[in-house]
């Protein structure tokens, strides 16, 4: 048992380190638009421009979802069927832990007297801060004739920020893990 409540932290850090590498991913679409009609795409750029991030990470962005809709048999056109814009959001995530334990100290007993018992006293550890960035991703399919949004995928998850090559990996992973979702089964 005191092995378990030594190595208790651990694990959980462990698990919730392993669960920030994830990308949850949500889907919707108009249930009366057939997706095969679409064979064409271009990229809405007044749309796009609005996204509040880098112009190198929507590049990188745009390519990855370039790639993605060419693997599902789709063309870049100058007159396309579908137009694709973008939306980022993301938000600061604070999580405080705390790892303190240990045993207490001396109190009053309840039969009268001095006694050893649990309460403040000796310990280790103490509180960890840990901030991330949690990034939300929408990619938005319009139909270029009815001018109407027909799909929209979003993937939410942990942004890598420091080395460009992890970045570019975790990018490509969050359009990836949304374009999965299309075109919609049926």
């Amino acid at each position: 048992m005191k092995k378990l409540l030594k190595f208790t932290p651990i694990i959980v850090f462990a698990i919730l380190l392993s669960s920030c590498s994830s990308i949850r991913v949500a889907a919707d679409y108009d249930r009366e638009t057939n997706f095969d009609q679409y064979k064409t795409f271009a990229f809405f750029k007044p749309g796009i421009d609005e996204a509040e991030i880098s112009d190198i990470d929507k590049r990188r962005i745009l390519r990855a979802i370039e790639a993605e809709l060419m693997a599902k048999g789709m063309t870049k056109s100058e007159n396309p069927d579908m137009l694709v814009s973008i939306f980022t959001k993301s938000n600061q995530r604070v999580d405080v832990y705390n790892t303190a334990w240990g045993f207490g100290g001396w109190g009053w007993g309840g039969f009268g007297g001095w006694g050893w018992g649990w309460g403040p006293g000796l310990g280790w550890g103490g509180n960890q801060v840990s901030t991330r960035t949690e990034g939300m991703l929408f990619i938005d399919l319009i139909d270029t004739n009815k001018k109407e949004l027909v799909w929209q995928g979003s993937g939410t998850g942990y942004l890598v920020t420091k080395n460009i090559d992890k970045k570019e990996a975790r990018i490509k992973e969050f359009v990836s893990k949304t374009m999965e979702q299309f075109p919609p089964a049926r």
